[in-house]
This record gives structure tokens, C-alpha cells and sequence, in this order.
């Protein structure tokens, strides 16, 4: 590549860096003050293409964010223009030329916007996919991947949301205190789901920022709920996971399994933050999900001291998660726990308890599934799993993983 053509791409990459890092804070802000997601969607997209296009020839704004928000309300004008509602718009209009400063009123624009988003007008199910997409910026398909839910149906059930917020009229306002209590845990499930399509985004790409973003919102509803046991329980559970970011590649890029990870590689600052964490949550006294699940992160965080896991704690742990949140994903790792401690036949028979229709295309089953054959001397049914595992699997570092298990 020519010098020229190098820094073009670097130019090009920073720009698309701070779009993508905006997007979640501007359309908070053009989707409070028009009242309408979709409008604020299109706008802002229309921004982002602008952005692309213009600025790896002109260079980055020294402040992108106003340069975006500029854009997408040129945007939003010639949308309603063209609609020929300029007179019936003009008071929302108005309201665009406020400054962001004068609205805050909530500790983060994102994180009022995700409160609105669960108003009790909206569907349950779209909550927290609708906070996902309009808030966090998560395509449908991506949305629908974390959910085990066909893209078609998840996006279907978007603009379902965000039309009834249109039609009913529904206030872009800060909740009373007394609302934040029912609402809270679909901000939680939203910020938990982007924090684990960060966390799963081994590919290191733009994504990745999305589990820092996550930590960063949960620490920000801490401060704002600081006697919600939950809220700490996730943050703890986000930062225990952080801390072994570093591990879970090795020099070459390969994928690392958490057993096999350089617990020297762990970061050891987050992890006792993690644990102060932690300890808040506990001492409030109302045990939950994500208190189980930090639990158990704290566990294999143990073996950075001890040199050992202690798999009858995880055993306990997740035993108690399942009952309280038996999800796909969670029962899929306490099968793998119990064959830890009772061997491979234990963790198969969990995973036969498991539905079909859910299993089929959930990848952790399949490859936790290959794993327990092979080590139940199941050599056949191991190497159909592990090939079933690698065609499920998104990222080309964990089907070269899979690839060797499949091959050892």
C-alpha cells in the first residue's frame, strides 16, 4: 500500500472510530428531543455516511460529535422539509437548538434514554432489544444473535417498539425515582448483552469498545442506584471478565481457553476492584443473577492466587443460578462444571435435559458437547460436535481452535 493510500485508510479508520463512539450520545440526545427514534436513526445514519465520505479527505473535526450532531440535524430539517410538516414540527424543532448541557438532568443521555426505552407502554421482549439498537448502536442481526432469536422476527419486533413510542406519544423524559425500580432490569440485561458482544469480539475490531462502554454505564447506574444489590452484582461481574482481556489471546493471536490462560496476563487491579464490588453487593443483602455470576467469576479469579480452581464451588454456585436464571448459556456451563467434578457422562446428561429447539444452533453446546464425547471416549460423536461447533462459530480464531480439537 502507498503512503498515500496508507494514511487515507488511517484517516478513514479514526473517522469511523469516533462515528461509532458517538453514535449511542447523539441519538440519546436527536431521539429526546424529536420524540422520534426512526427520524433519529435515519438522520443520524445519514450523518455517519456524510462523515465517511467527507472526512478522510478534509480530516477529522477537531470535535466530531458536534460536527455529527450538526449533520444529522441538517438531516432531520430536510427530512421534515420534504415531509411538509415543517409548521407542525417547529416546536420540536426548538427544542434542537438547546444545549445538550441544559438537559442534564440524568447522569448519562444514553442511560435516560435506555430508562425510556423500558416505559411499561413498550412490550416487555423489545425493552432491552430496542435499548440495544437505538441507544447502543447494535445492529438487529447482532441484537437477535444474543437473544437466540431469527433477525427477521428481532427486527420485526424493533419496529414494532418504535412505532408504538411514535403513535402513543410516549415522554422522552427522566423517569420519577419510583419508575426506575420496575425499568431497572431491562437497563441491566442491556447493558450486560453489550458488554458480552464486546467481550465476544475476539476479532479486536471498532466492537471492542463496547464492553469498556458497558463497564463504563454500569459504574454510572451504580452511582445513581448505589442501593441496588444487582447493579453492583453486574458491574462486578463486567469487571471480573475484563481483567483477563489480555489472556485470552496468545502472542500469535490464537484463542485461548480460560483453563488455559497466563493468569499473570490478569489484570489484578480490576480484578480487586471487582471484588470491592462485589463485597458492596453482598453487604445490601438482596442476592441476584448477576451476584451468582460474579460469584462465579470470582472463583476462577481465584486461581491467579492459588494456582487452583475450585470446581465444588462452581458447582454449588451454579447450581443456584440455575434455578434462579436457568438460561441456555448458563445450564450449557454448569453441565460443563459438573463433568468437572463427576466426570463427562454427568455433564452429558445435563446437556441431553437441554430443549432441541434451543440447543440446535447455540454454539457453547456444541462445543462444550464435543469436548465432554471426547473425554467420555466418544470419539465419533466428539468429532460431529466439534465440526457442528466450528460451522456455528463467528470468529475465525475460535473455528482455528476448534479446528485443532477437531484434528488432536
Amino acid at each position: 500500500m502507498s503512503g498515500a493510500a496508507s494514511d487515507f485508510e488511517a484517516v478513514r479508520a479514526a473517522a469511523e472510530a469516533a462515528a461509532r463512539n458517538a453514535y449511542g450520545r447523539l441519538l440519546a440526545y436527536l431521539a429526546a428531543t424529536t420524540r422520534n427514534i426512526a427520524a433519529a436513526e435515519d438522520a443520524l445514519g445519514d450523518a455517519f455516511a456524510s462523515a465517511l465520505a467527507t472526512w478522510p479527505a478534509s480530516g477529522i473535526p477537531d470535535k466530531p460529535e458536534a460536527w455529527l450532531l450538526v449533520a444529522a440535524k441538517r438531516r432531520f430539517l430536510d427530512g421534515v422539509r420534504h415531509a411538509r410538516v415543517r409548521n407542525a414540527a417547529e416546536p420540536t424543532l426548538a427544542l434542537m437548538e438547546d444545549d445538550i448541557a441544559d438537559k442534564a438532568d440524568f447522569p448519562d443521555a444514553r442511560l435516560k434514554l435506555m430508562f425510556v426505552c423500558a416505559h411499561p407502554a413498550i412490550d416487555e421482549a423489545a425493552r432491552t432489544p430496542l435499548m440495544l439498537q437505538t441507544v447502543l448502536g447494535l445492529d438487529a442481526a447482532r441484537i437477535a444473535s444474543a437473544f437466540l432469536t431469527a433477525p427477521a422476527a428481532m427486527g420485526q419486533r424493533l419496529v414494532r417498539a418504535k412505532t408504538k413510542i411514535k403513535d402513543a406519544g410516549i415522554a422522552f423524559e427522566v423517569p420519577d425515582a419510583a419508575e426506575l425500580g420496575p425499568r431497572l432490569e431491562f437497563v441491566l440485561a442491556a447493558i450486560y448483552t453489550a458488554f458480552t458482544c464486546g467481550w465476544d469480539d475476539l476479532a479486536q475490531d471498532a466492537r471492542t469498545a463496547l464492553d469498556v462502554e458497558a463497564i463504563w454505564l454500569g459504574q454510572v447506574l451504580a452511582s445513581l442506584l448505589p442501593l441496588e444489590a444487582e447493579v453492583h452484582g453486574l458491574l462486578a461481574l463486567m469487571r471480573h471478565c475484563h481483567a483477563r482481556r489480555r489472556a485470552r489471546r496468545d502472542a500469535a493471536g490464537a484463542f485461548v481457553p480460560l483453563d488455559a490462560q497466563d493468569t499473570t496476563l490478569w489484570d489484578k487491579q480490576e480484578i480487586a476492584r471487582a471484588e470491592a464490588t462485589l463485597q458492596r453487593a453482598a453487604q445490601l443483602q438482596r442476592p441476584g443473577r448477576y451476584q451468582l455470576e460474579a460469584a462465579i467469576q470470582s472463583v476462577h479469579a481465584g486461581r491467579a492466587a492459588s494456582g487452583r480452581t475450585e470446581w465444588e464451588a462452581l458447582s454449588l454456585l451454579y447450581a443456584a443460578l440455575a434455578e434462579l436464571a436457568p438460561a441456555l448459556g448458563v445450564r450449557v456451563g454448569q453441565a460443563a462444571v459438573e463433568a468437572r467434578v463427576r466426570g463427562p457422562e454427568a455433564g452429558l446428561q445435563l446437556l441431553d435435559l437441554l430443549p432441541d429447539a434451543e440447543k440446535q444452533n447455540y454454539q457453547p453446546y456444541w462445543a462444550v458437547r464435543a469436548h465432554l464425547l471426547r473425554e467420555a471416549g466418544e470419539a465419533c460423536g466428539a468429532r460431529d460436535a466439534f465440526a457442528r461447533a466450528m460451522g456455528l462459530a463467528d470468529d475465525p480464531a475460535i473455528r482455528a481452535y476448534l479446528a485443532a480439537q477437531l484434528d488432536a
